[in-house]
């Protein structure tokens, strides 16, 4: 039997599977910033509020002088956002801050209701911003879905990474964002989600990893743990990847077969670039309007309800698109009063 069950094209927007919502990859060419953390470019020919026409090679998004999502709702799933290159200004209803980038990740479930924004602030002013990130949405199962939101960092100097060396010298570095990597006898995991993650459940079987391939470099991907397990892999970078002899060009993306086999994946002559999506289907009806994901229709329309009466908080900043200042490096203010911090010359080197 083939390992791949379907093939299919990536855009910005990726094709998943139950337990994952929406997949989304941002690239951005940002210019040099401003003093003001604002993109050092003329934005006449953007429609400010709704830019997704990357001019330029760069969105302002429905930021409207920096580039990002001023604050918006959810409710009922988790947001999972890993951030490879440029930074992102977190700040929310619950009151918390944060600025991450460079490998950190950001996993918030929702539950039953937060407004949060996301902004990319332009810190370099001699030099282009540019931006990669990842964005994941993960349902949560029913029984989770009306539970307190909550954040978790991961951040990228405490997230594993697996290095696999082939007889040449080629290199297979894979970054274990979610789950638990087993090689043999050995076995890596990543830091742990949020308590209320569909994630955190061991018979959820969830894996997020990024897999970067020198020029042909191979790895044998492990055999998931379930038979009722799903796996996707995204090649959305480099040549192309065969994957058990079937060659998938980069820019598309294979949904596979039977999750108990081992799988040889090998890039091809320009390398390549994956992430892998793994986890046991949660299996319930999903009902989704724009920013919440819930059971029924009648859900939708009392979350609908409760955000215009509660506004799951209340919205505690003076402005929808807050940033973090030119001075500030990583760092997390949690909801509780925990404070993570990290040197501002991880921000600028």
């Amino acid at each position: 039997m083939s390992a791949i069950r379907q093939t299919f094209p990536l855009s910005t927007q990726w094709p998943t599977i139950d337990p994952f919502l929406f997949v989304a990859h941002h690239l951005d060419d940002y210019p040099n910033g401003t003093a003001d953390l604002e993109p050092d470019a003329s934005l006449n020919s953007r429609t400010i509020g709704q830019d997704f026409d990357g001019i330029d090679g760069w969105n302002m998004y429905h930021g409207k002088n920096v580039p990002g999502f001023p604050q918006h709702p959810h409710r009922g799933f988790e947001t999972i956002t890993y951030v490879r290159t440029g930074f992102c200004d977190h700040s929310d209803s619950m009151g918390a801050t944060a600025r991450f980038g460079r490998g950190d990740t950001q996993w918030m479930t929702a539950g039953k209701g937060i407004v949060h924004c996301e902004m990319f602030p332009m810190l370099k002013r001699d030099e282009p911003n540019p931006l990669e990130l990842f964005q994941i949405w993960l349902n949560l199962p029913a029984e989770d879905k009306m539970v307190d939101p909550y954040f978790t960092m991961l951040w990228s100097h405490d997230t594993p990474t697996v290095v696999s060396a082939g007889p040449n010298g080629e290199l297979v570095d894979i970054t274990v964002i979610a789950g638990t990597l087993r090689d043999g006898d050995s076995a890596v995991t990543a830091q742990s989600p949020p308590p209320n993650s569909w994630a955190s459940q061991a018979e959820a079987d969830l894996a997020i990893w990024h897999l970067r391939f020198d020029a042909g470099a191979s790895w044998t991907l492990p055999a998931a743990a379930r038979t009722d397990t799903e796996r996707v892999l995204y090649a959305f970078g480099g040549s192309s990847l065969t994957i058990n002899g079937e060659r998938v060009d980069a820019g598309n993306g294979a949904l596979l077969n039977d999750p108990t086999q081992t799988i040889e994946l090998v890039a091809g002559d320009g390398g390549v670039e994956v992430m892998l999506l793994q986890g046991r289907p949660i299996g319930e009806p999903v009902t989704r309007y724009g920013p919440f994901v819930m059971n029924t229709e009648a859900e939708i329309r009392q979350a609908f309800q409760d955000y215009q009466q509660t506004q799951f908080g209340g919205w505690p900043w003076p402005s929808d698109d807050p940033t973090h200042g030119v001075d500030e490096g990583r760092f997390a203010h949690h909801a509780d009063g925990k404070l993570e911090r990290f040197d501002r010359e991880a921000v600028t080197a």
